[in-house]
């Protein structure tokens, strides 16, 4: 990445992460071409949901083999919000790509996504069903014990909310289910890539690369994930400057995952981005508390819970990064 040290202001801010959006951008797609060379691969599919780490992706993607090798999906199911399609044939309109609609609610309804999910919903709900949504939200890092507890949230069809605790079965139960959204996503795209001989592009960025924000085997697979060094405010500075539309770098980032309107803050960072990036970017390069506290507006104490949580999301998620152990390595093939 192109940050030296001594582009680094002597107080540590916000400007301690910015990048040259142009160099960047030409490091990432000569990066980029030599992946597919290497795997012999002659262009690019992936999902594209109309957020900022998705379009900063298909122009990144565009730059690097041409519009007319990237090949785009739009994968929404029950629980999505519309939004989330139309922001997304925007982006494919703005860059050229080709892309095509496959709705998802249909098969994960004949796998039990959806049942399987309100099935342990109705252990704490028993009313819990059509008219009803839920979401999970995660306890908020600065108040915190050092445990990352999440909730259940949801709303009736009168539009009354409730939030309780969850037993960790449900808990699991419901992530189970709805991680089938994830991978059947992935199932698609790695459909349409073995049928043009592309690859699969990843779109995760490094709060989420880090701290294990995927599914593994879901939006985890991926043959290249050019962004996953970038911090999210690095993300929006390069979508800036790659003609990204100006309504989807305004848009809080989200999940698009439950039934109720969810952003990725409440759902796992627990912070607003611009603020995680401080706190891990402090945290990676060995600042003090008081230093970051001082760049996220954050007390030393607080700056010390966040990144308590960041190290338990890391110690509980790094399995996620790991390919399949093998008992005795594979010598010839280098496994």
């Amino acid at each position: 990445m192109n940050i030296r040290p001594d582009q680094h202001p002597s107080i540590f801010s916000s400007d301690s992460l910015h990048i040259d959006s142009a160099a960047e951008t030409d490091r990432i797609v000569a990066g980029l071409r030599e992946q597919l060379r290497g795997m012999r691969k002659r262009g690019l599919v992936l999902g594209l949901s109309g957020g900022i780490d998705s379009s900063v992706s298909v122009a990144l993607a565009v730059r690097a083999v041409g519009a007319r090798n990237v090949f785009c999906l739009f994968m929404p199911e029950n629980d999505s919000d519309p939004e989330s399609l139309r922001l997304g044939r925007l982006v494919a309109e703005i860059f050229g790509v080709d892309a095509i609609v496959d709705d998802i609610g249909p098969t994960l309804k004949a796998m039990g996504c959806y049942e399987r999910r309100d099935a342990f919903i109705r252990q704490l709900v028993p009313d819990y069903g059509p008219g009803w949504a839920s979401k999970i939200v995660i306890a908020n890092a600065l108040q915190g014990d050092g445990y990352n507890i999440s909730s259940l949230v949801v709303q009736d069809p009168e539009g009354h909310q409730t939030k309780m605790r969850m037993p960790p079965t449900v808990y699991l139960g419901i992530v189970a289910a709805t991680n089938m959204k994830q991978r059947m996503r992935k199932q698609l795209e790695y459909y349409h890539a073995d049928r043009l001989n592309f690859a699969v592009l990843g779109t995760p960025n490094r709060l989420e690369y880090d701290q294990g924000f995927f599914v593994k085997n879901g939006d985890g697979a991926a043959d290249v994930k050019p962004i996953a060094h970038l911090y999210k405010s690095q993300v929006y500075a390069l979508a800036a400057f790659l003609g990204v539309p100006e309504e989807i770098r305004r848009r809080p980032p989200t999940t698009d995952t439950y039934s109720l309107e969810q952003t990725q803050e409440e759902f796992y960072f627990s912070l607003p981005y611009d603020r995680m990036d401080l706190c891990l970017y402090g945290l990676n390069k060995g600042l003090s508390a008081e230093e970051v506290g001082r760049a996220a507006n954050l007390t030393a104490l607080e700056v010390e819970r966040v990144w308590a949580d960041i190290a338990a999301k890391r110690k509980a998620t790094r399995y996620l990064h790991l390919g399949p152990q093998l008992v005795d390595a594979v010598a010839e093939i280098g496994g």
